[in-house]
């Protein structure tokens, strides 16, 4: 068969093919919705009310912080009673917010926040918590990204153990604070565990901006911070204090949704905000209302 056959066959053969639509096209993405703790902390509920806060406010998930499961098991809580808790609830803890510094350069070769790591892995394990939340903690100078990604592949080991997946997390006041950073750790890394954890005030804090979505695909971003920004703070003076809910700022969130329905599989949302005002005011109020606003940020793909 000549080339010009070989066209002529393939362009008749293409017109029997019905042409799939965009939507056709679009890879399956499911979104579930979940409760970062950190958005009604400064009433100070505790885990358990956190718990039962989320499943009334009808979230499936929830993100709790380790210090706060800490104070739990020092009160004379139990792992077991707080897991059943959350199984009688109807809520799946997704991720955990945890600081141990394991990224931080240690000349003598130990790095204790692995030590921590192990321990707060070990007690999201009991928990069914299947991710941990690994940020720049601690880290002071713009660190060395080979060296980084060499950490963050013996964190994923560490994970592996254990049964958690650490989220390589970026915060955008830090010196970790760029996606391209968290892109080149995991191409150092070069392990198909390897995840990003971003936050959509983060990537705009720290500078990244959000076309950068459009080149992850599949399962490297699992977990998603949900919040937006206010358009009257200069980028360089925003701190986590001034997000808001998603969608009563100026962030592109229907782009940013569309970008992540792109990637397919699951995208968990985590509705993760600092607001002071929110923190005055009813808790149960203050979930059911992000809530809310996440889903009509996502109305065109759930």
């Amino acid at each position: 068969m000549n080339r010009r056959h070989a066209l002529t066959t393939l362009t008749a053969g293409s017109a029997l093919v019905p042409a799939l639509s965009s939507a056709q096209r679009r890879p399956k993405t499911r979104f579930r919705f979940s409760l970062n703790t950190s958005t009604i902390s400064g009433q100070k509920p505790g885990i358990e009310k956190y718990i039962e806060l989320a499943a009334r406010a009808g979230f499936e998930c929830i993100e709790p912080w380790l210090m706060d499961i800490r104070a739990y098991m020092e009160n004379g809580g139990s792992l077991r009673r707080l897991k059943k808790l959350m199984s009688d609830s109807k809520i799946t803890a997704i991720n955990a917010i945890g600081f141990a510094p394991w990224m931080v350069d240690d000349k003598n070769g130990e790095n204790p926040g692995f030590t921590q790591m192990r321990e707060e892995m070990q007690i999201l394990a009991e928990l069914e918590c299947t991710r941990i939340a690994a940020p720049a903690a601690g880290v002071r100078e713009a660190p060395d990204l080979f060296d980084v990604g060499e950490r963050y592949g013996r964190l994923l080991e560490l994970g592996r153990e254990t049964g958690v997946r650490p989220q390589l997390e970026i915060w955008g006041a830090s010196v970790f604070h760029h996606i391209g950073q968290a892109m080149m750790v995991i191409a150092v890394t070069n392990d198909a565990d390897a995840r990003i954890l971003p936050d959509v005030y983060h990537l705009f804090r720290g500078g990244s901006g959000f076309e950068c979505l459009k080149m992850i695909s599949g399962t490297t971003i699992e977990v998603f911070h949900m919040n937006d920004y206010p358009g009257d703070i200069p980028r360089e003076d925003m701190r986590d204090e001034h997000r808001v809910y998603p969608g009563d700022g100026i962030a592109p969130l229907e782009q940013i949704i569309a970008d992540l329905a792109a990637m397919g599989g699951e995208k968990i949302l985590s509705l993760e905000l600092f607001n002071r005002s929110y923190w005055q005011r009813d808790p149960l109020e203050v979930a059911r209302t992000g809530l809310e606003k996440m889903k009509a940020a996502c109305a065109a793909f759930i």
